[in-house]
């Protein structure tokens, strides 16, 4: 397996979508992570918790791409019940996967037990370049890493399609 590297040499996920031509798929494998963010914190204490400045951003990036005749789809792989962090993504993937036009749909953990999966949450864009992220035991976000080894990003094709397959439109996936 070759591993091109991490963030210092690599183009930012603003820069990777913008050079996307037919598709961008992620695969998100955790049960809570990055739980410092705000707005998680501020969803967990029952106050308003869409940052309309992010939610903008986000929206325009990928809405961008996906204008472009970009293919976005993200799957998640979640524990039922769900943890508070899943129940939050599900909260705001409204105001920002869906309003940017992403595909999103999820997998009960139980029906993935039979699925050769990648280590680590990744990004497949254009079928030929993965960006792995990489994070701590506390479920803080380290950095990445890059690969354009084709058995490694076909393993990934491979695994998001199989998630794809069985899991629930987001419309249909109750929390």
């Amino acid at each position: 397996m070759k591993i091109l590297g991490q963030d210092s040499k690599k183009p930012t996920f603003a820069e990777l979508l913008a050079d996307c031509t037919t598709s961008a798929v992620h695969l998100e494998m955790h049960d809570q992570h990055m739980t410092s963010n705000p707005s998680f914190q501020a969803w967990k204490a029952g106050k308003p918790f869409i940052d309309a400045g992010k939610a903008k951003a986000w929206v325009d990036l990928v809405s961008a791409a996906v204008t472009r005749g970009v293919s976005v789809r993200r799957a998640r792989i979640v524990s039922e019940p769900a943890s508070d962090y899943v129940r939050w993504e599900h909260a705001v993937a409204p105001a920002f996967q869906l309003a940017a036009g992403e595909q999103l749909r999820w997998l009960p953990r139980p029906l993935a037990s039979g699925l050769a999966l990648p280590g680590n949450p990744y990004w497949v864009f254009d079928g030929h370049l993965v960006r792995f992220s990489l994070f701590d035991g506390e479920g803080e976000l380290q950095g990445h890493q890059f690969t354009e080894d084709a058995s490694l990003v076909g393993l990934c094709e491979s695994a998001f399609e199989a998630v794809w397959e069985l899991a629930t439109p987001h419309e249909k996936y109750q929390i």
